[in-house]
């Protein structure tokens, strides 16, 4: 039952940080300046995001802020992709993204795509990979960083529909 016990714990952990960058939530603005934004809209519960970055002229992510509403989790999991992404090279914050996708539709091994990552950035991912458990919730995770990657590759504007 021991295994139990730990995803207990881990969920709770979850729950609580979830909760902490949905009612907190981190880098929630709009900087003076910057050179990517895009709007995401999740139509299905109404959440609308807008993801601001600044990329210097080696491609490191120097900035990621985001502003406008939307559930708990689509904000915890914005403000936590903010703080994940800033310092990033753009090609690292695209593999950060790419492996955040594949962990919460459910492809490949949890455990296979995190250890390609530092213990800080897997323990994160991890945290919001819980939202596995919850097909309806994934939209809502994913939304912030869907957003982050149109506003990298010069679109304005996604929709999860």
């Amino acid at each position: 039952g021991d295994v139990f016990l730990m995803f207990d714990d881990l969920r709770d952990l979850y729950q609580e940080v979830i909760l902490d960058h949905g009612k907190n939530p981190r880098n929630f603005r709009r900087p003076e300046s910057f050179t990517a934004e895009a709007i995401g809209n999740n139509p299905m519960c109404g959440d609308a995001l807008v993801v601001y970055m600044s990329v210097d002229g080696d491609n490191l992510i120097t900035d990621v802020a985001f502003q406008g509403q939307g559930c708990a989790i689509s904000v915890a999991s914005a403000s936590m992709m903010t703080e994940l992404l800033t310092g990033c090279p753009v090609d690292r914050a695209n593999e950060i993204y790419q492996a955040f996708h594949s962990i919460c539709t459910g492809e490949g091994d949890v455990e296979e795509i995190l250890s390609n990552f530092d213990e800080e950035i897997a323990e994160r991912l991890h945290m919001l990979s819980g939202v596995r458990e919850f097909p309806m919730r994934v939209k809502c995770a994913t939304l912030a960083w869907h957003t982050m990657d149109a506003a990298v590759k010069g679109e304005n504007e996604i929709s999860t529909e």
